[in-house]
């Protein structure tokens, strides 16, 4: 008998404390063929669905620190009957990055994407209603040895690879999430996650003005920083209310032209520019928008809330552990970090609230057997309901 038979799928409710685990029961049953069409004498000791299951106890069990630690899990009598693995070798979890397609896992975050999106807790309150569905786009750089030649970045020894991401700001979890070399572009990566209707904010880093014409004719909305020293023609001028100047707006003007008039045709579709005292004295910052129907106030805000991508970075590499990369080969780390986004969401669906630090610990505490159901449903209540909820240090 071949080991497809011998090793029958996941059963994700015996594993300890990891009953919303389950969630992946159907969607990580279609991975279990993915990697297999070769081995056709049944001779596989690792498979799709048992490898993204322990890369994701790698991330929520502080006891796993690297692949070594891994491999030496399987080893465990219970593990191997929990998860039907058997004592795995390092070189079969290495091998997995050049066997299994990192692509089969995007429809499994999409899915968890929508569920999270869905929930309660992800609209944002009554008086930014407006802003429901925002999506922040950015890209963070992870370190590469400089013996992973595929992750070019700024020279031989100066190696990274770029995690692009759409970060669902009021759900506080991921929704997309691509890999590219450190110099791969953030803009075109914007491109691939763009959704008709969608509602964007960004950084400096994305102002192109070609991508807003092209956002704009798939129906997007968006709010994107300018440049300091961005030229543009003014048509006219907006007043502003006493709410739009208590969030720091100093001008909202409707635009002629975007650019110098030697590059730049007039806007065949409206655009707006609104200027905001920034976070340093005498900055400002200009922010191009499409979205006419939000008030100068709206705008603001919602270019403030775009810091709660940064706040997710640091959270991935620091909390997570994303910054120690597992593998050399490009496929590899792309399978990391989508099973840290997958980690992610994950911890969205079932605490429904944006975790913080101390969650996320008692999480691991949890599902490492130190803490009990009942402590984290407390724990959970405490935040809910904001009578006292853990810091953040």
């Amino acid at each position: 008998m071949g080991a497809n038979k011998r090793q029958g799928p996941i059963d994700a409710r015996r594993l300890q404390g990891f009953k919303y685990f389950e969630l992946l029961d159907d969607l990580f049953e279609r991975l279990r063929p993915l990697g297999t069409e070769r081995d056709k004498a049944g001779n596989r000791e690792l498979f799709y669905d048992q490898y993204a299951v322990l890369f994701l106890l790698y991330y929520f069990n502080p006891a796993l620190s690297g692949l070594r630690s891994i491999q030496q899990f399987t080893t465990l009598e219970k593990v191997q009957k929990v998860l039907r693995v058997r004592p795995t070798a390092l070189g079969a979890l290495s091998e997995a990055a050049g066997v299994f397609d990192p692509r089969a896992l995007e429809p499994i975050i999409a899915e968890l994407a929508a569920r999270v999106g869905r929930a309660p807790d992800a609209m944002p309150n009554a008086k930014e209603a407006a802003l429901a569905g925002l999506i922040a786009v950015d890209g963070t750089l992870l370190r590469a040895l400089p013996k992973m030649t595929w992750a070019v970045w700024q020279d031989a020894t100066h190696r990274a690879a770029k995690l692009h991401v759409a970060f669902h700001v009021f759900a506080g979890v991921p929704v997309r999430a691509t890999l590219t070399d450190g110099n791969g572009s953030e803009r075109q990566e914007w491109r691939r996650f763009a959704e008709p209707g969608g509602f964007y904010v960004a950084d400096r880093g994305y102002a192109d003005y070609s991508l807003f014409r092209e956002l704009d004719e798939r129906g997007c909305r968006f709010v994107v920083r300018l440049q300091e020293n961005a030229v543009y023609e003014v048509a006219r001028e907006k007043p502003l209310t006493a709410a739009d100047r208590a969030a720091g707006v100093v001008r909202d003007v409707a635009l002629k032209r975007l650019g110098t008039e030697k590059h730049n045709a007039l806007l065949e579709r409206p655009l707006r520019v609104v200027e905001v005292a920034g976070t340093e004295p005498g900055q400002v910052w200009i922010l191009a928008t499409n979205a006419h129907g939000l008030s100068a106030e709206l705008v603001a805000v919602a270019y403030r809330h775009r810091w709660q991508i940064e706040l997710f970075f640091r959270w991935l590499k620091c909390v997570l552990g994303c910054r120690h990369l597992l593998s050399e080969k490009q496929a590899g780390v792309e399978l990391q970090v989508y099973l840290a986004v997958i980690a992610a969401l994950l911890i969205g669906l079932w605490v429904g609230v944006k975790p913080n630090k101390r969650t996320y610990e008692m999480l691991c505490h949890y599902l490492s057997g130190w803490a009990t159901a009942q402590e984290v449903e407390k724990h959970l209540r405490q935040i809910r309901n904001k009578t006292g909820p853990p810091s953040n240090s």
